[in-house]
């Protein structure tokens, strides 16, 4: 289960994304590590990566009744809270509140409505919203009730039911009503298609007490859709049925600057179009002495200031004008810090380590288009590219080549399939490659030297057998036409990575350009599939479940906006899909994942990139985060403070 990015679109880094419920995106910078592909390479980056410990399954348990309400939930173990924890252990419960953190931007935004396709949202809106319950950064798949104060569901998964707290309250002081929850299910799936899609298996909500709303399925079995409810942020119905302060109806579908009404930690405070976005810790917040709060919302002001690209940017936190940033550049964490600041302890750089897989970071094919279609043509890709020699090179050896869509976890599908995982893709096997079942999945690999030579033979063999040729220096096809490629960015960085690989292109006979466009552009381009190659990183959790389908199903290969960008369509893809969501245990959902991950790694729809699992950060000293992190998440900014004994930034607007 992969948490929705509230708001999602290309430009922002994914890390930060799902910290800041930003704007979640494609790339998850210029730079992220992976591995070189071989079978020791794979394990000795997972020997390096802490033992994940999953509880025993609470629906095995005797004593366990699921219609019994509860102040959480979890998919495939029991909670790690009882129900009168008084704070999440990973937190500092003395944080003292206070402090201006300034977090830096890439691009734009035109709009302060988070939840529709239109405009370039500003980033941080998620801050605003609460809903029904909210995470555990400690553990891989638990929720805990936040506007709910419990849930409970059937046995059979097919409805789940939530009462809400009698406190809960919009800013405006009005109390959060089973109105609002259903109101907002309707309208986030009515306005935005990923939300059509996440919720597609939600048929209704209803009101089934004074202060109890309950959705149904249309299906039984899927432990993950009672969770996924749960994520939902819970919009103020009053308000967007009402006028604005003009006296103009309210329209959700369209774009707007008015600050939208909320029930979360802050509200907006001052907007600058294009250039900033303040948000305002609410003193009063209606849930801050529950214990999912406790330590939590420290900041006074969390203003985000955008900038043009992230060279300017990273000159920002130099100079003192941010605090934070997530290093996604290997070449900037090597060099790019070389300052007094650094030198003297007061801008410090910190890796923080993280049991989350990586997913999958990769130069993505537009498969729509025909000179893709071929899966032996897009294998070629990956043969010419040469990771080991940009490792070293450009990289400073950082990384470890991204081998799996579920790298750097247990879910990665390794070795040859056996036991549970083969009895799956067993059902499969007349549909499937047959290498699925006789080789590993393993990504070519050389001696970093930059001499590529064989290599490229193999990938000019594979052109040849799927049709291509060679002809005065051009790979062109039965009707002489050459091969050419567009690789698609949205800012610049990436060039210097894409300038070495052209060149092994053009080796082969493949005329290769790029194109930068600005964010609104890219995005358009992106939704309606209009590209050759893009960065992408699919990212995933510990429990996979229903974002898959928006990852690889057919229907999301149709459905401009999705995140289905390559254009996947595979009657076996979906089943396996299909065998996720439904898993009823841990072990299963592992198998099934594995499968899944076997699949998609056989189609080569995708030349993976890098992943480095940790989380690279700098900050100014001022700021403080617990001694002992959450394994989950780095929890920026909600469990960090500012220390105001510490020597201050100067205010700026």
């Amino acid at each position: 289960m992969t948490r929705p990015a509230i708001g999602w679109a290309a430009g922002a880094i994914i890390a930060v994304a799902a910290i800041f419920y930003l704007t979640s995106g494609p790339s998850s910078g210029p730079e992220n590590a992976a591995d070189a592909g071989t079978t020791a390479q794979q394990s000795a980056g997972a020997a390096g990566r802490p033992t994940e410990i999953v509880a025993a399954d609470p629906a095995l348990s005797a004593d366990f009744d699921p219609e019994k309400p509860r102040h959480g939930s979890s998919l495939f173990g029991e909670l790690k809270y009882g129900p009168d924890f008084p704070h999440f252990d990973y937190v500092n419960p003395n944080a003292p509140k206070g402090g201006l953190l300034r977090y830096g931007v890439i691009g734009s935004f035109d709009s302060l409505n988070l939840f529709i396709v239109k405009g370039q949202k500003a980033a941080g809106l998620g801050l605003i919203y609460d809903s029904l319950m909210t995470r555990s950064l400690d553990e891989p798949t638990s929720e805990y009730g936040l506007l709910a104060e419990s849930v409970r569901h059937p046995a059979d998964y097919s409805s789940v039911t939530y009462v809400l707290r009698e406190g809960a309250r919009f800013h405006d002081g009005e109390k959060v009503k089973p109105e609002d929850v259903i109101w907002t299910l309707e309208t986030l799936k009515k306005n935005d298609p990923f939300y059509g899609a996440y919720y597609a298996n939600v048929t209704s909500a209803e009101k089934t007490g004074e202060r109890e709303v309950t959705f149904r399925f249309d299906m039984k079995g899927n432990r993950e859709l009672p969770q996924i409810v749960g994520q939902m942020p819970v919009l103020p119905k009053h308000y967007w049925e009402g006028k604005d302060a003009r006296g103009r109806d309210r329209n959700f579908a369209e774009t707007t600057l008015e600050p939208p009404l909320g029930s979360g930690p802050y509200r907006v405070g001052a907007v600058a179009t294009g250039r900033s976005i303040t948000f305002e810790r609410v003193d009063d917040y209606w849930a801050k002495d529950l214990p999912v709060s406790i330590g939590q919302n420290n900041f006074d002001r969390i203003r985000f200031e955008y900038y043009r690209d992230g060279t300017v940017a990273l000159e920002a936190l130099k100079g003192n004008r941010l605090d934070f940033r997530v290093e996604n550049s290997a070449r900037n964490w090597a060099t790019g810090y070389e300052t007094a600041a650094v030198r003297r302890g007061e801008l410090k750089k910190e890796e923080i380590p993280s049991l989350n897989p990586q997913g999958m970071q990769g130069f993505a094919f537009n498969i729509r288009r025909d000179k893709f279609k071929d899966p032996r043509v897009r294998e070629a890709f990956n043969w010419a590219f040469d990771f080991e020699w940009m490792n070293k090179t450009l990289f400073y050896e950082q990384y470890t080549r991204s081998y799996s869509y579920f790298s750097n976890s247990d879910l990665a599908a390794t070795g040859l399939p056996e036991g549970r995982e083969l009895e799956i893709l067993e059902e499969f096997r007349s549909q499937l490659p047959a290498e699925i079942f006789t080789q590993e999945f393993r990504n070519p690999v050389t001696d970093g030297s930059g001499s590529n030579r064989a290599n490229l033979r193999r990938a000019a063999q594979l052109l040849e057998e799927a049709g291509w040729t060679v002809k005065d220096g051009k790979l062109v096809n039965g009707k002489g036409e050459q091969f050419n490629v567009e690789f698609l960015l949205d800012e610049p960085t990436f060039e210097r990575i894409i300038a070495p690989y052209r060149q092994a292109l053009e080796r082969l006979g493949i005329a290769s350009s790029i194109r930068i466009v600005d964010t609104a552009q890219y995005q358009n381009r992106e939704d309606n599939r209009d590209f050759d190659i893009i960065v992408q990183t699919f990212g995933q959790s510990v429990s996979p479940g229903n974002e898959q389908r928006d990852y690889w199903s057919c229907a999301a290969a149709e459905r401009p906006g999705s995140r289905n960008v390559i254009g996947i369509c595979d009657p076996v893809i979906d089943a396996l899909i299909n065998r996720v969501i439904f898993a009823d245990s841990r072990a299963d959902l592992v198998a099934a994942t594995r499968a899944l991950d076997r699949v998609l790694l056989a189609g080569h729809y995708v030349v993976p990139q890098w992943y480095a699992g940790v989380t690279r950060v700098a900050y100014w000293t001022r700021l403080k985060h617990p001694a002992v992190m959450p394994a989950y998440n780095i929890g920026f900014p909600t469990i960090w403070w500012m220390d105001e004994s510490a020597p201050q930034a100067e205010e700026s607007e």
